[in-house]
């Protein structure tokens, strides 16, 4: 059996910025899943980040289909609370109604999850698997490139922050898949884009797109396409 090298994104959020980022995805023939709260779209809303008003509105109803077209959607709760502070049949509610709204939205059954805050534990993942939820990625970075051990607990590689990304990016591009197929996992969130952290932040993941894209010996692929190869 010849073994693979998968190469795979999850944003958080559905926020507006996510347009910007989706068509830098495309032109690196990249494909991402985008984990959106059905409860918020359509709504403004600001953060604080380095002491800075940072836009976090999120896209509207009718543009799941088009911005997301060729990617994945995913829930990420209705209204993002802490799964593991609220009761079963909250937990539940958040991911029935997400997955019936974002499905509806997107013209597929939508069967991912990340989890809102990256907070999970074995009860909510139990409770998700029973929602049909086939997995659900935490925000605890492994810095490895395997496939998950759980699904409902499935870690992602890094973020794209991570102060070791683009050595971890050429480690990974090195690698040789001759024990099992490897897995690098990026997550974020594209608003993060918009505040300066890594200089020009833009620039930052246009890099990371360059630097992993066109690899002969790298499949590129959704959450739920990795899941399912």
């Amino acid at each position: 059996m010849a073994y693979k090298k998968y190469f795979t994104l999850s944003y958080d959020d559905g926020v507006l910025q996510d347009r910007r980022l989706v068509e830098i995805f495309n032109r690196y023939n990249l494909k991402c899943t985008f984990n959106v709260n059905s409860g918020f779209l359509g709504t403004d809303n600001t953060l604080i980040r380095l002491g800075k008003p940072v836009a976090h509105n999120k896209i509207s109803p009718d543009e799941v289909s088009v911005v997301y077209a060729g990617h994945e959607v995913a829930t990420h709760a209705k209204t993002h609370p802490d799964l593991t502070k609220i009761s079963d049949s909250q937990v539940r509610m958040q991911i029935k109604d997400d997955m019936q709204a974002l499905s509806e939205l997107a013209g597929y059954e939508v069967v991912g999850h990340a989890y809102p805050g990256g907070t999970y534990d074995r009860r909510t993942a139990d409770i998700l698997a029973d929602c049909g939820i086939r997995y659900a990625r935490t925000i605890d970075s492994t810095g490895k490139f395997l496939p998950p051990d759980d699904p409902m607990m499935w870690h992602p590689t890094c973020h794209h922050g991570d102060e070791h990304i683009f050595e971890l990016l050429q480690n990974f591009i090195d690698a040789q898949a001759t024990d099992g197929d490897l897995l690098f996992y990026l997550w974020g969130h594209s608003y993060e884009f918009d505040f300066n952290v890594w200089g020009n932040n833009w620039e930052h993941i246009e890099k990371v797109c360059s630097m992993i894209a066109g690899k002969e010996d790298i499949v590129y692929c959704t959450n739920i396409e990795f899941l399912n190869r």
